[in-house]
Order: structure tokens, then C-alpha cells, then sequence
């Protein structure tokens, strides 16, 4: 009976650390976040630098109604059981708003959800907009040893449904935190709305696709506003730096000494991308004109469907004369 008691025992003992272990690890985050060990908050200082120039991305660029801008910046510090957007998978109904026509509301219900639910978020960061297609913006954020990712989106305006931004980026390394990243930003495709061209209509996508990045030759189709089938890969549209604050002797934080400071000034560090000349096709020929029983001409037109700029291959002729022999002579 001893024996029987030491082992009813022995097993709850053994159950009961179990579970307790268990519940711990079911605590914690899950992937790479789940080994930050370094202290409990870092504070970010965090630039955007958008570098859409028509320097750079010469096709269509918007120049009014609207012209090219930023819209405000949206971003969360999360841990991995959280995500935002993703490259490949289909965008929330927050995200799709936002993509589309800039409005956060339901992007921040979503993300309030999900910090209450399973306390997966750790704080929401936003920056201002920008009223142009070159400048800067800044806010601060702060990471927590158990949610040191960081993701936001900012939309291009205007597109259809185009955006820029980052997806779960870790600023823990181990024990320590990074002093600064920068990261270049490239197009993403929010895959719910099926316009090419910045000044698209509003054209829902049934079925909605998933999320895609945008490049030089995809969508392969000459209407798409970013198709560049010349370049290898487009210049990037946008920049993000992230520069750790330290702290003084008083405990608060201060900024690096190299962060920049906020500006909408448009910068001249940019690609020149070449932008070929594209024309239509000839029209039918026109009358033949001249004497009668003598040769006369007639001639074809084309018009320009894209001018050239940065260096890029020039117009062809826009007008074509061939001999023939009059219509219609007595």
C-alpha cells in the first residue's frame, strides 16, 4: 500500500511539473523571437525615405491628381504568433483597406484583436505622410525581448491597391539588440484590386490573389506602370533605417548621433532609370494623292504612346510616304 501511495505520488509530482512547464513554454513566442535574451526594451528611432522620382521610375509617373506621395506610416512590434502581411498569402480586410485607399481603421481593430487574444503585440508606431514622392518621415518605436519583431506597410499613392513595407523583421540578435539596420523597399501588389497603371480605376480582384512583390518585368505587360523589361531589378522605391536610442545617465533616451532628422526636401541620390520611346502602330494608309496617269503618294501615321527620358532610346518617325498610282481618274 506504501508502495502503491509513493508512486500515486511520484506521478503527481511528475504531471504537475509537467503542466507547469507546458504552460510556460505555451507562454512564450514562437520562432527566432522566442531566444531574445537581451534587456527587456530597446527604443527605436525610425526613418522613412521614400525614393519614388521620376529620376528613377520615369513610366506614368504621377505628376498631379494626385501627384506622387507617401500615405502615413502604420507599424506594429509583435512577436511571431502575430502577423501583419505576408509575401504570398492574402492580405487581411485591414491590410486591403489600407492598400487600397489609405483608411487604418480596420488594420488597428485587427491588430488591437490580436494583442488582446493572445498578447502577440506590443505596441503600434505610425509616422506622418509624405506629400511627394521624395522625403522623409519619422517616429519612435518600442521592442520588448518578447516581441522584438517589427512590421508596418505605407501605401503608394496613387496605385490600385500597391504598397511598401516590412514583414516581421527581428531586431534581436541573441543577447543584444541591433544599433541600426537600413532595408531597401520594393513594390508589393496588395492582390486585391486588378488596376496597372497608378491612376486605375477601382477594379476589385475576384478572386483575391495573395500578396506579390511588384517587379521590372512582373506583371509582364506593357500597361503596368513599374514594367521595365530592360532593367535586371527596379531601383528601390523606398528606404527604411532603424537606429537604436541609448540612454543617459537620467534614463532617458537619446537620439544616435548620425540619425537624421526629419525632412521632405526631395534628394538627389537616385537611379536614373532609361525609358524607351513607345509608339503605336501605323495607320491605315491614307488617299493616294497626285495627277492623274502620274505616281502620286499616300502616307501612314503613328503616334507617340510614351516619350523617352533619362538617355533612353528616341522616337521613331511618326510619319510614312510610299508612291502610288491616283484613284478614280477620268
Amino acid at each position: 500500500m506504501e508502495n502503491l501511495m509513493f508512486v500515486y505520488c511520484s506521478c503527481k509530482v511528475i504531471w504537475t511539473l509537467l503542466v507547469t512547464i507546458l504552460g510556460y513554454a505555451s507562454s512564450l513566442p514562437l520562432g527566432d523571437d522566442s531566444i531574445c535574451t537581451a534587456e527587456e526594451l530597446a527604443k527605436y528611432s525610425i526613418i522613412f525615405t521614400g525614393k519614388w522620382s521620376q529620376t528613377a521610375f520615369p513610366k506614368q509617373y504621377p505628376l498631379y491628381r494626385p501627384p506622387a506621395q507617401w500615405s502615413s506610416l502604420l507599424g506594429v512590434t509583435h512577436s511571431s504568433d502575430y502577423s501583419m502581411w505576408k509575401k504570398n498569402e492574402y492580405a487581411s480586410n485591414g491590410v486591403r483597406d489600407f492598400a487600397e485607399k489609405g483608411e487604418a481603421w480596420v488594420l488597428m481593430k485587427e491588430i488591437e484583436e490580436a494583442g488582446e487574444k493572445i498578447q502577440s503585440v506590443h505596441g503600434i508606431f505610425s509616422a506622418p505622410a509624405i506629400t511627394s514622392g521624395t522625403g522623409q518621415t519619422s517616429t519612435e518605436l518600442q521592442v520588448h525581448s518578447r516581441h522584438p519583431l517589427v512590421s508596418f506597410v505605407v501605401r503608394i499613392v496613387p496605385s490600385p491597391d500597391w504598397f511598401v513595407g516590412i514583414d516581421s523583421l527581428n531586431l534581436c540578435e541573441g543577447d543584444h539588440w541591433m544599433e541600426e539596420i537600413s532595408v531597401d523597399l520594393y513594390p508589393y501588389d496588395a492582390g486585391t484590386d486588378s488596376g496597372f497603371t497608378f491612376s486605375s480605376p477601382n477594379f476589385a480582384t475576384i478572386p483575391q490573389d495573395t500578396v506579390t512583390e511588384i517587379t521590372c518585368s512582373s506583371p509582364s505587360h506593357p500597361a503596368n506602370s513599374f514594367y521595365y523589361p530592360k532593367l535586371k531589378i527596379l531601383p528601390p522605391i523606398a528606404q527604411v533605417r532603424m537606429v537604436k536610442l541609448k540612454k543617459n545617465q537620467l534614463g532617458f533616451p537619446i537620439p544616435h548621433l548620425n540619425q537624421p532628422a526629419k525632412s521632405n526636401e526631395i534628394l538627389d541620390t537616385y537611379s536614373e532609370t532609361p525609358l524607351d520611346c513607345e509608339v503605336s502602330q501605323w495607320s491605315s494608309w491614307g488617299l493616294c494623292r497626285g495627277p492623274c496617269r502620274k505616281t502620286g503618294t499616300k502616307i501612314r501615321t503613328r503616334f507617340v504612346l510614351l516619350h523617352p527620358a533619362n538617355n533612353g532610346m528616341p522616337c521613331p518617325s511618326l510619319e510614312e510616304e510610299t508612291g502610288c498610282e491616283p484613284d478614280n481618274c477620268v
